[in-house]
């Protein structure tokens, strides 16, 4: 029987952004409820060794890390709720959910971060080598790669800046790019075709990551080498590298709240400066879900916090204030 939940303050998606802002908000006594998505947890769960995580002298798993933070935010009293939201009503407060199982959510404020997801080559060889070779980040995984030759698919701004990048780990970087020219910026451009470190595979497109190891005790997964295919002379070639990153975009999990709250024109929430805040009074965004541009654990992190302090403060000033509807 479907039923309706009430909370000071919704949080939906868990991710580090999600999830501190439950650590938060609890700790603020405001005793919140979030809405963990059909993937708590987020990017961190595809992720094997994380070294750039604050307050860690080893290495760690993402998957781990993840599981910490959501005891964390349960011990101080969060509320989990495996559901995923699938419609909203920011028109009228108390704010309306309401969930895949059937069940609604009504809150008084609302903590968006849902987080995005990386735009993946869509081959099956790239799942089999995911996190073994294959990554979507290079200020995350770079490290892992140096002196060794790697591979970057894209031709956008992203592609370009994750190839300079990864020239401060990697002995050689190999863009390569469906199409015979960039739409990266003119400047940086000029910075990849500057860097010796850096060769270009015009007009081409992967059809395959090769690898060896099964991932059992003594075989570990890897890759060596990707299969490119010309696209106009069909010409296909093996390009040994030791790792591939893939930079086609990232897609921020937003759907549910277009025309809900302000958006940009790829996607993601758009939010006050400085701030956590949404163009709708008491609904906050924080995480991969409104920030193309470092889409980091620890910038999540910050900005979930940041999220429920400005939801605890926005409480405290409207407690008791009518709705635009005059519903709450």
């Amino acid at each position: 029987m479907p039923s309706t939940h009430h909370t000071k303050v919704l949080i939906i998606g868990a991710g580090p952004a999600g999830y501190t802002a439950a650590i938060y908000a609890a700790r603020a006594n405001l005793q919140p409820l979030m809405v963990q998505g059909m993937q708590p947890g987020g990017q961190l769960m595809i992720t094997t060794d994380v070294e750039n995580y604050p307050g860690f002298a080893d290495p760690i798993q993402g998957p781990w890390l993840m599981e910490q933070m959501q005891k964390q935010a349960e011990h101080v009293g969060t509320k989990m709720v495996f559901d995923l939201i699938t419609d909203v009503d920011f028109s009228q407060r108390p704010f309306v959910c309401k969930g895949d199982s059937g069940d609604t959510y009504t809150a008084d404020s609302v903590i968006i971060a849902t987080g995005a997801q990386a735009r993946w080559l869509g081959i099956s060889s790239e799942e089999i080598y995911r996190g073994f070779g294959v990554s979507a980040c290079a200020t995350c995984d770079g490290f892992f790669f140096r002196g060794k030759e790697i591979a970057v698919i894209g031709g956008g701004n992203s592609a370009v800046e994750e190839a300079l990048y990864l020239t401060n780990h990697a002995s050689k970087v190999t863009v390569i790019h469906r199409r015979d020219s960039f739409r990266a910026e003119r400047i940086m451009q000029d910075r990849l075709f500057r860097n010796p470190k850096i060769e270009v595979v015009w007009d081409s497109v992967v059809e395959e990551i090769v690898g060896e190891g099964d991932g059992s005790m003594g075989n570990p997964r890897g890759v060596t080498g990707v299969r490119v295919k010309n696209v106009k002379s069909g010409e296909e070639r093996v390009i040994p590298v030791a790792g591939v990153f893939v930079a086609i975009g990232h897609v921020p999990a937003t759907a549910v709240f277009q025309g809900k709250v302000e958006t940009d024109s790829e996607g993601y929430i758009v939010t006050a400066p400085d701030s956590t805040a949404t163009n709708v009074p008491g609904v906050f965004a924080a995480g991969d879900v409104k920030d193309k541009i470092y889409r980091q654990a620890v910038t999540a992190a910050g900005m979930g916090c940041m999220a429920a302090l400005e939801a605890e403060r926005w409480l405290a000033h409207h407690e008791g204030e009518p709705s635009p509807a005059g519903n709450w």
